[in-house]
């Protein structure tokens, strides 16, 4: 026998017992998105690498550290995509979605990181992600944070809190990274290698750092909130009262700087403290700039990206229900003519009735065998068919959680079985 072949490391497959999970958050994420006007957009897993270099930052951890990037047989340098908001913004620019329009746009697939797997943490992972073009109020960032509070409550899922900080215009942000830059560079020793490196490309990434060491000397840095303009200023209290008003507590985290290069004003994160050091669930801000900075037309714009595999554990941690996939019908067949016609009897129930789920037994056995195999399976009713059963074109229809087994002829039986499941 062949050795059999490993899977590549941080590259987790979803078995058929975790798949519900997965189905329950996809399935309440497009509700919602349908509810607030949000429409699917689908863009592709290989982009050029230059599109993220350009986008999230050439001084960021993930395109220095993390990206899958190759060169292909022509030379060209391309990345798998690590997030969805540059392939987004490309797709908008590349198909002439912005000129004098607004989007409300979602994706939901995988994104590919380089990183050290950890719980909750791959190096394929699954986002959410939705985005808006075109709306340069505070309204749509009020907007976008109260629709993932509803996805909360949708999904059953508690402690999360939301904190939330401004980063100001990008002239303002270039004034406060002069000055974060200047003090940073007066207690140089003091940081360690990586900040030591970010320093000069990007010193605000030095406020996200873990380095317990260092947590003392960030915690004296000036603060963004200090210096922001007065446009930002008046839009960051216009959406802190936004969400007073519309019910969603908050906490203002002058620290919170968010990792990629693109954002601008508005930033927030979803925390929680029930999965140890992986905290955030779901993270995001106004990027006003990218559009621009990828060759498009002046457009605000502002999104976040969800975590699926994060808020998938905190639904399992916080005990949160999701439906138990399994058959409403079990159809049980022993002998020749009974497996042929119960095929084609399953797939004429099928079409009366689309609403059951009916799964045919084709392991073959005893009619014993069969019936462990149909409770087992979580079925409400199995329907029993053997050769005597097709001689007289009904079936043996019997309830697998209790009550009394009748005969059923073939003609009625769509209508008798959904009867019983409704009851």
């Amino acid at each position: 026998m062949s050795e059999h072949i490993e899977p590549l490391r941080g590259m987790n497959d979803v078995l058929p017992d975790e798949a519900p999970w997965w189905n329950r958050l996809e399935s309440v994420t497009r509700e919602v998105f349908s509810t607030y006007g949000y429409r699917e957009i689908r863009v592709p897993l290989l982009e050029r690498t230059q599109l993220f270099k350009r986008a999230i930052g050439e001084h960021t951890d993930i395109v220095e550290k993390e990206m899958f990037s190759f060169e292909d047989r022509d030379g060209q340098s391309l990345a798998l995509r690590p997030e969805a908001t540059a392939s987004i913004v490309r797709a908008a620019i590349s198909n002439g979605l912005l000129h004098n329009q607004k989007h409300r746009l979602f994706t939901i697939g995988p994104m590919f990181r380089g990183e050290r797997p950890q719980k909750g943490r791959y190096r394929q992972f699954y986002q959410v992600d939705a985005e808006a073009f075109g709306y340069s109020g505070p309204e749509v960032d009020a907007e976008l944070i109260l629709m993932t509070a509803r996805m909360w409550q949708l999904l059953g899922i508690s402690r999360v809190r939301l904190e939330i900080n401004s980063l100001g215009t990008a002239e303002a942000r270039a004034r406060y990274r002069d000055l974060l830059r200047e003090y940073f560079r007066g207690h140089y020793s003091q940081l360690d290698a990586d900040s030591q490196r970010r320093l000069e490309g990007n010193p605000l990434r030095i406020l996200d750092s873990k380095n317990a060491d260092m947590a003392q000397l960030i915690a004296a840095a000036p603060l963004l909130t200090d210096h922001l303009d007065d446009e930002s200023t008046a839009h960051f209290e216009r959406l802190k009262k936004l969400l007073e008003s519309g019910g969603v507590a908050y906490t203002v985290n002058p620290r919170l700087v968010r990792g990629l290069d693109y954002y601008s004003r508005t930033v927030f994160e979803w925390v929680t403290d029930a999965l140890g050091s992986q905290n955030a669930v779901c993270s995001g801000g106004r990027y006003d700039g990218l559009v621009t900075q990828l060759g498009g037309e002046a457009t605000p714009a502002i999104g976040w990206a969800m975590g699926m595999e994060r808020v998938i554990l905190l639904m399992q941690e916080l005990g949160c229900q999701v439906p138990v996939e399994q058959p409403d019908v079990y159809v049980v067949m022993a002998g020749e003519s009974a497996l042929a016609r119960g095929l084609q009897l399953a797939e004429s129930i099928r079409t009366a009735a689309p609403g059951l789920k009916i799964e045919t037994d084709l392991g073959g056995g005893s009619f014993k065998a069969q019936f462990k195999r149909a409770d087992k399976s979580g079925a409400h009713v199995a329907v029993v068919l053997g050769d005597d059963e097709v001689a007289r074109g009904e079936a043996s229809v019997k309830p697998l959680r209790g009550g009394e087994q009748t005969t059923v002829s073939f003609d009625a039986l769509a209508a008798h079985l959904v009867a019983m499941i409704s009851k």
